[in-house]
């Protein structure tokens, strides 16, 4: 009897290490990856790489399609701040129309202008550095749109001058502009203005762009669905 007591006593000791080991094991797997599930420098690069693009892809094709900017309320160009009183005297006097189709038109030129920022964003991603990955991989849900914003805000805004220069005025925008601030002048007793409408709707078509690029950044960080590749399943899901 007392021989039964013993060898029971030891094989549920027996039993408990046991049971005790796997559950070592098993919260190890939960805090260390297998070598398989481990994050490689390249794969992290490449996986960084690969969402930037899908981003500002996806970013660069919203905007720059018909209504990108003008029918989006969070990214559409409004008229000028600090042409404000210019709207309103004009709505005043019964010249809305003048305002609204100089708005329609400086929108569609900054969609008409977006596609030439693809190129601009590849090239800056493909000069990542393995401590931008790093960066961004641990970062905020936008730390990667940051790093874009950071490295091409200045060459955006040179290269995308011109195009947006060129789009108003094959949108008819500049004639638009200009009607806008003839009808304005012509009031009694205003201030005479004329603000610099190609630098304002280049800041505007840029600052909006990122907006997009932001919100396509922080789906491929939250929603797995987004994720299309098995290299972004890799990356965001560890």
């Amino acid at each position: 009897m007392k021989r039964t007591i013993i060898f029971t006593l030891l094989f549920s000791a027996v039993l408990l290490m046991n049971c005790e080991a796997q559950l070592i094991k098993d919260l190890k797997k939960m805090v260390q990856p297998s070598a398989s599930d481990k994050l490689t420098e390249e794969e992290a690069a490449s996986g960084i790489r690969e969402a930037l693009i899908k981003g500002t892809t996806t970013g660069v094709e919203t905007v720059s399609k018909l209504d990108g900017y003008f029918k989006n309320p969070e990214i559409k160009i409004p008229f000028p701040p600090e042409a404000k009183e210019m709207e309103q005297k004009l709505r005043a006097v019964g010249l809305g129309n003048k305002v609204d189709e100089a708005v329609l038109s400086i929108n569609r030129a900054a969609e008409d202008a977006a596609v030439a920022a693809r190129p601009i964003f590849i090239s800056a991603i493909k000069n990542l550095t393995l401590r931008d990955v790093f960066n961004i991989v641990k970062g905020e849900k936008d730390a990667a749109t940051r790093y874009l914003k950071k490295n091409t805000s200045q060459q955006l805004a040179v290269q995308f001058r011109p195009k947006i220069e060129t789009s108003l005025e094959k949108v008819d925008a500049t004639k638009y502009w200009d009607d806008v601030i003839t009808s304005y002048n012509k009031i009694p007793f205003v201030n005479k203005m004329n603000p610099d409408l190609a630098e304002y709707v280049t800041e505007k078509a840029i600052e909006g762009l990122f907006v997009m690029i932001a919100r396509e950044e922080e789906n491929i960080r939250k929603n797995p669905v987004a994720r299309t590749t098995e290299l972004l399943r890799k990356v965001f899901g560890n």
